[in-house]
């Protein structure tokens, strides 16, 4: 089975949002700064929001397509302004970020599967980069959108609040490449690569007598 899949990447940080086409109408995958603009211009309108985590550049248009789309959003939980590092970046960027609060209208705190636009996806916890990190697994179309967790021979940053380089190497490596290898990797960041991929070629998931260890340095530049 092949669906339709969109991407859009924005935001200072090239954050990337997909379109999942879906039984009934469009899944948005997280809302980077410009979704909600690109999404007119392409004439869509969301049945559903999934982000995959909390950090700012992937909610920075949910709190607008929520009210826009009239869509539900799924995520692990509603989010607080530590969780999204807004006083950080804000701090960084010496101006507001003007991020609003996003409605979670499908908790996912303790699912290991949802229903969502008229089909059924696998979610996988696997924090590390974010104490909320989800991956979304469509199995039919062979396709995983890994959020920060895994990233075209990378793996997320670990350097934030509640992130552990340990935690997050272990979930990628029990829940995510235990996936057949021709399972298209879908990430926050980069382009796409394949289960094979990263198995072969991941530099921060070293193999050795068939397990796998944490590289010595311990995030990407994402």
């Amino acid at each position: 089975m092949t669906t339709e899949i969109r991407q859009f990447t924005g935001g200072f940080t090239d954050t990337n949002g997909y379109l999942f086409h879906a039984p009934e109408g469009w899944l948005g995958i997280d809302a980077p700064e410009g979704l909600a603009i690109w999404l007119d211009a392409q004439g869509v309108r969301l049945a559903a929001l999934f982000l995959t985590h909390w950090h700012f550049d992937h909610v920075m248009d949910a709190a607008r397509i929520a009210r826009e789309h009239h869509c539900p959003i799924y995520a692990w939980r509603p989010s607080t302004r530590r969780d999204r590092l807004d006083d950080m970046v804000e701090g960084f960027l010496g101006r507001p970020l003007g991020l609003e609060d996003y409605p979670v209208h499908h908790p996912l705190e303790n699912a290991d599967t949802a229903h969502i636009a008229g089909t059924t996806f696998l979610i996988r916890h696997v924090p590390g980069h974010s104490p909320d990190s989800l991956v979304l697994i469509h199995e039919p179309s062979r396709v995983i959108f890994s959020g920060d967790t895994v990233m075209d021979g990378g793996i997320g940053r670990t350097d934030f609040p509640g992130g552990s380089h340990e935690q997050l190497v272990t979930g990628i490596v029990g829940k995510i490449l235990t996936f057949p290898g021709d399972f298209r990797i879908h990430p926050g960041h980069g382009g796409i690569s394949t289960v094979r991929d990263e198995l072969a070629g991941n530099p921060y998931l070293l193999r050795a007598g068939g397990n796998y260890q944490s590289s010595p340095r311990g995030f990407s530049r994402h």
